[in-house]
């Protein structure tokens, strides 16, 4: 097996082999049916979709996600395992990666235990499931802009609450940069250019378009490159951290 397979295998178990997978998953699911039915207004809505259970995705990955992130790198450092993980025959991009796949694919484990909801709607109505699924989908990308950022974060301190912290504000001006109200609130002074440019910035610019089932390529590709930007960031920070 490569050493991508074996550290993404090495994460991913060392997650459910303490409670942190199990907490993780029920408080997602929980605050997931909460948004959804009593502050999603599901069944008063009247429409068999699932836009009430996606439109609070971006909020809900604002605090969840950044609290697998916070430990990708800053307790290897804490402990000093870094350095042991560094001198194996392990490429510093596998490394990077295979911490990222592993809470990528913990992330994606949550969002397909909400399967019930997907079974829900397709009960009481007759949904359009592309579009739901491409919902999933855009979702699953966007938590995954969330842990990048965090992996960066968390390569930058020891302190994983301080890794929380700054994940947390960094992935909140990435969501409000695409946020009609913030959008609306540029002086009429502005170019438009500008305010484009600032919106195409934003996770629920992105989003919120896949959501509604208009699945472009485009928005995706945004997220994969996101993706890839922050972490190549967090190996900078790891190689300049490892140099110091």
């Amino acid at each position: 097996m490569s050493s991508l397979g074996i550290i993404f295998k090495r994460e991913l178990f060392s997650y459910f082999a303490t409670p942190l997978a199990y907490i993780f998953i029920v408080i997602f699911l929980i605050t997931n049916g909460i948004f959804t039915f009593d502050l999603g207004g599901f069944y008063a809505r009247g429409q068999a979709d699932l836009l009430p259970f996606f439109s609070f995705h971006p909020w809900l990955y604002l605090f969840m996600v950044p609290a697998i992130a916070m430990t990708l790198w800053a307790d290897e450092r804490k402990t000093g395992t870094i350095e042991l993980l560094l001198t194996l025959p392990v490429r510093l991009s596998e490394a990077v990666l295979g911490k990222f796949l592993a809470a990528w694919v913990l992330t994606g484990i949550a969002l397909l235990l909400t399967f019930p909801i997907w079974i829900t709607v397709n009960y009481l109505g007759d949904p359009d499931n592309g579009v739901i699924f491409a919902a999933y989908l855009g979702s699953w990308f966007m938590a995954g802009s969330f842990l990048a950022i965090g992996s960066c974060m968390s390569a930058c301190t020891k302190n994983s609450v301080i890794a929380f912290i700054l994940t947390v504000a960094i992935c909140f001006l990435f969501v409000i940069m695409g946020s009609p109200i913030l959008l609306n609130a540029f002086p009429a002074w502005v170019p438009q250019i500008v305010v484009d440019a600032f919106s195409a910035l934003g996770f629920l610019t992105h989003f919120d378009a896949i959501a509604k089932g208009v699945l472009d390529i485009r928005d995706l590709l945004f997220f994969t490159v996101f993706i890839g930007a922050w972490l190549l960031a967090s190996a900078i920070v790891i190689e300049m951290k490892k140099a110091n």
